[in-house]
Parts: structure tokens; sequence; C-alpha cells
């Protein structure tokens, strides 16, 4: 996957003729490092479980990225989405650099007591690596505020005192933010919502279907039916749902919540069941793919009807049906811009924590509005000046930002005039 992910840098490099120096130093992460969390199990016995942070790139800040439990979970899809969340946080203009963890583990076969031990487990064996001015953690797939609580209690427990900026997507109680929820989502929302016009989309007459209907799934949905979208397909890890005439979300997360999946709840219509890969060749304005990478490729991009992608998911769409749908004239908003919303309010949680002083939910909403509106356009303006897919100008509009922290330390081309 990483060097996969290079080939998006190495293009964004060859189009702004950005120093060598500069590729240099993004090519590889800065830092990684493995661990092995030894766990006591409910009945006595221990398991062993690989565990990974990287610190990717800190030339703009300390990093910052979340923490995934899954178990798929490997170095080289940490170290790929901490190169990811370093254009990402260059993108949303933020102070931070790129990084991520994770473990490989299926939480749903670990009691909620064995689960509290593998997250303090994890800060005991990273708590070196990390803090509020080297390495921000947050929470991601399978890691949520109760998980992010016991992180940061032992983190405080390690290093002797209160550090809440250490940790973000923290509980209220714990020292949260508002408006970090549906923060992943809103930003895609609003991402979407400024280019309505330019893409000339009809709420009102647009169908959408979302992969994922976990978190960030589930509030793209709510925020998107409120606006008049037709949500037509929703699907989970266990299958989904399609109705021409559309679901309400909130339905739909309650019948998951009673059932354990989005698939039997019904809709508007004719409500039928069917799978994640055909969810994402439904006949619709408008896929999120809301779940996990690589979810389009060459094998399926041909099917693919939906004009616009909006990817709130990271790296959904592997970069060769990237080119291929980009060239068929769809459009993509790419992950790097439009999950931002999640990094972008995590940067309020934490400057709100070293600050002491705690702004209301209409701040919050503000300022991802804005941050959301600025660098969409700034993005759809360069797609459109160098006739770019929306992924280039994106990489390019954040390549922009780290080049200058790296040139303003001084390339070959300083010390070769010195």
């Amino acid at each position: 996957m990483l060097a996969k992910a290079r080939q998006s840098l190495r293009a964004a490099c060859d189009q702004l003729n950005i120093h060598p120096d500069v590729y240099e130093e993004l090519k590889w992460p800065r830092e990684t490092l493995a661990a092995t969390l030894l766990i006591r199990m409910d009945d006595g016995s221990r398991r062993a479980f690989k565990a990974w942070r990287c610190r990717y790139n800190d030339r703009r800040g300390p990093t910052k990225g979340g923490i995934r439990f899954h178990p798929n979970v490997s170095l080289d899809e940490i170290e790929t989405l901490a190169f990811w969340m370093t254009f990402k946080c260059a993108v949303a203009n933020l102070p931070f650099g790129g990084g991520k963890g994770g473990v490989c583990v299926n939480t749903k076969e670990l009691s909620q007591t064995e689960l509290e031990r593998l997250s303090r487990a994890y800060i005991e064996a990273f708590a070196p690596f990390v803090g509020p001015d080297r390495d921000i953690l947050a929470p991601d797939m399978y890691t949520n505020g109760i998980v992010i609580a016991w992180m940061a209690d032992e983190y405080s427990s390690i290093t002797g005192q209160a550090s809440p900026s250490a940790l973000t997507g923290k509980p209220l109680a714990f020292g949260g933010t508002v408006g970090r929820v549906d923060a992943t989502a809103r930003g895609g929302y609003h991402a979407l919502r400024h280019l309505e016009k330019s893409l000339e989309i009809d709420p009102d007459n647009s169908k959408v279907a979302i992969q994922g209907f976990g978190n960030v799934g589930y509030h793209c949905a709510k925020l998107l039916h409120a606006d008049g979208y037709t949500i037509v397909g929703i699907s989970d890890s266990s299958g989904g749902i399609y109705d021409e005439k559309g679901f309400d979300p909130l339905a739909v997360m309650q019948h998951k919540h009673e059932t354990g999946s989005v698939q039997g709840a019904k809709g508007h219509g004719k409500t039928r069941n069917i799978t994640n890969a055909e969810l994402l060749e439904l006949d619709c304005d408008v896929l999120v793919p809301a779940a996990l990478e690589r979810q389009i490729t060459l094998e399926n991009c041909d099917r693919i009807k939906a004009r616009v992608i909006l990817e709130l998911a990271n790296g959904p769409v592997a970069p060769t049906a990237d080119r291929k749908l980009t060239e068929e004239g769809h459009i993509i908003i790419p992950d790097i811009l439009a999950n931002s919303g999640g990094v972008t309010v995590s940067h309020l949680e934490w400057v709100q924590n070293r600050s002491g002083y705690y702004w209301d939910a209409s701040e919050v909403a503000d300022h991802l509005k804005k941050t959301m509106e600025r660098e969409t356009q700034a993005i759809w303006a360069l797609h459109n000046e160098m006739s770019l897919s929306m992924r280039e100008a994106a990489y390019i509009h954040g390549l922009r930002r780290i080049a200058e922290s790296v040139e303003a330390r001084g390339t070959q081309a300083y010390f070769d005039g010195a």
C-alpha cells in the first residue's frame, strides 16, 4: 500500500517541480515502533497481540493520528495511513504531521475487561513514543470514546500528571470537545454541499449509497437525508440493503442496534438485501465509501455508476481504479480532503485542552464549516486551473505546505549557494 501511495507523492512532486530533498524526506516514515502486547484473558490464559505506532513526518508539528483495532491491521497499512494523515493535516492547514497506530485484534472476540486491558497495554508499550508535543492519539476503527478514555487514564498514570492533550476523541467529561462525534462525516458533508453547484447536484433529486454504517457512515446518511438526498443503499460488514424509495437512517440504525445488522431494515418502498459489492455498483448519483481501504479496484470500477464518489474511508479507491474512473468523468472527492473533518475538530480539542478554555457547539461547527469550505474551494480551483483530478489537486495543495516547512530548514540548493 505504501509503495502505491508514494506514487501520488511522486506525481505531485513532478507537477510542482518540488526540490528532490522534499521527496527524499517524505518517501519513508520518520520512525515506526512495533510491540507485542501480552494480555491476561478472563479465563486466566495469556494472548499476544501485535501492535504498531508510526510517526510519518513531523515537519509541520507533532504527529497526529488514530489507533485502529482490527484483525487485518499490518505494518504496511499503519505506515500508509500515517502517510495519508501527513497530507490530510497539511490539506486542512493544521499544525500537525501524520501518525497512525493499530493492534491486530478482533475486538468482537474480547470481553469489555479484556478490551480495557488491551487498551491500557497499548499505552504502556508506546508511552515514551507519544505525548501532546510529540504524537497525539485519537480513535479510529473499533476504538471509541471509552477506549480513548482508558488510554488517556493510563497515560496520565504513567506520566504522573493529567495530560488530556495527549489524546483526542475523548468523552466530554474527560476533556473531549463538542462536535467530535460527527466531525468526520460533517466535514465530508460540507465538502459535498460546497461543490453542489459546480457539480450540478440537486439534493432533492439525488440518490446516495453509503458503504459502511458505523459512526461516519451513519452521520453522513443522517446529514444528507435531512437536506433532501434520498439514501437508496446502506451496508455494513454483514451486508447491505437497497430501496429505490430511500431509507430513514435513524430507523436503519435502530434496526442495527436491535439485530446487529442493517439487513432486514425496511425502507419506504420495496426493500431487498444486497451485498457490499452490489452496493458499490448501485445506480446512484453519489457513492460514499465509509468502510475499508481498496473497495473499488480495476476489477469493479467499470461497474461503478455514481458520478460523484465521496471518500469518507481512507483509500477506498485503488490508484489504478482512480485513474480509470477520472478518465471516464467521475468526480472523486479524495479522502485527504473529504474525511479531514475529524482531525480538524481533533485539533480544536487539543487546543482547548492546552488552553483550558472550551468552545460551545456553534463555535466548533462554524470553524469546521469554514475550514472545509476554504480547502475544498482551493482544491477545486487547482483541479480546474491545472486540469488535474481532485486527488492530484489535493496532494499538490498539501505538498506545497509540507514543502515550505522542509525548505525553510534548508535544501541542497541553499547549501550549494552558501
